[in-house]
């Protein structure tokens, strides 16, 4: 770890801790350390971004109460614009339709990348970045779908999106587009030696991560904090969610895959620990205390690991929020997927 630590540049480390201790009427006080900390120095955030899009989805859920939608509702995504994909089914609910409520299980159980698009196209480019900068996440900005290569016009617009109950239609929502880029001022945009091309062919030219999401860890763990500690704000700066929306959350995000039948995943593919890599790495065997409850949300591409998370020791009476990001890609190659996780990340 020394070695890495003597290379903070290389590794693009980034960490953020934040001790929690509490006065006699269990109120909480936050004492933040941070290490190597730079909100222009550029890292690809991943999968992080998807506890933004569980937040802000379920927040426009309860905007949308007066229509009859509820997180249960029966969605329904449409597809208007070259490249979107449609949603009827999804046979891993109990119900076999898909809905807000279960791609905010499967986002928080093993950080499934189509639950996070379809959310991304419910909430809308544009509120989700009107929401990032309602709370005060103004070194962040979120563009893109994930995992599907998109970007350009096609990032722009997302899908039209109906409602139904009991096979009934009570809303409907159009196609949306954002017209706005949201420019942030940035280093370590232009990285690399070379990269895999779509056609999976070297090109000898520094990779560009140019337009594409961006979610610092201070903004990460501020993200974090207003949500699990939702008390320590002012009531109009907390995020409108509703006891059991903070219930769902809390519940799903501390759950083990193993432990869900709604949906129901093989263990051989995602283990007990599968999205707890802050504390167990990849390790499949690890042995989860119990005493030891972790909140989080973990994100890994192009050779960045990245966790967000809140850690709660019930046993010591220790509780604190550790936000980080490391990244290893010796060959100076991206998008080849040879990156050093298992040596250097975890």
């Amino acid at each position: 770890f020394s070695g890495i630590l003597s290379h903070p540049a290389k590794n693009e480390v980034q960490l953020i801790y934040t001790k929690i201790t509490r006065d006699k009427n269990n109120k909480p006080s936050f004492k933040t350390y941070s290490y190597n900390l730079d909100n222009k120095r550029y890292f690809y955030p991943a999968s992080t971004v998807k506890l933004a899009a569980v937040i802000f989805a379920l927040e426009k859920v309860n905007a949308l109460k007066s229509e009859g939608i509820t997180s249960k509702t029966t969605m329904i995504t449409d597809s208007s614009f070259r490249g979107q994909t449609r949603v009827i089914v999804d046979e891993s609910s109990k119900s076999g339709n898909p809905s807000i409520e279960h791609y905010v299980k499967k986002i928080l159980l093993t950080s499934d990348n189509d639950a996070f698009n379809r959310l991304f196209e419910f909430i809308g480019r544009a509120e989700i970045n009107a929401k990032l900068k309602k709370y005060g996440l103004t070194h962040s900005r979120i563009l893109n779908r994930l995992a599907i290569g998109d970007g350009g016009e096609a990032s722009k617009n997302t899908n039209p999106i109906k409602f139904y109950e009991n096979d009934q239609l009570i809303y409907s929502q159009p196609a949306q587009y954002d017209p706005l880029d949201y420019p942030l001022e940035l280093t370590n945009l232009i990285v690399g030696k070379g990269y895999m091309d779509s056609q999976d062919k070297l090109v000898n030219k520094p990779y560009s991560f140019e337009n594409k999401n961006v979610f610092t860890i201070q903004d990460q763990q501020e993200l974090m904090k207003r949500l699990m500690f939702p008390e320590a704000y002012p009531k109009a700066e907390r995020y409108n969610l509703t006891p059991e929306d903070y219930q769902l959350i809390y519940t799903y995000m501390s759950m083990l895959p193993t432990e869900s039948n709604y949906p129901k995943y093989d263990p051989k593919e995602f283990w007990p620990a599968y999205a707890k890599m802050i504390y167990f790495g990849r390790e499949k065997n690890a042995d989860m205390p119990g005493d030891i409850r972790i909140f989080n949300k973990y994100g890994d591409s192009y050779g960045f690991i990245i966790d967000n998370s809140y850690f709660t020791d019930l046993k010591n009476g220790v509780e604190f929020l550790l936000t980080a990001v490391v990244q290893s890609n010796e060959d100076g190659i991206y998008n080849d997927n040879k990156y050093e996780y298992e040596t250097v990340c975890y």
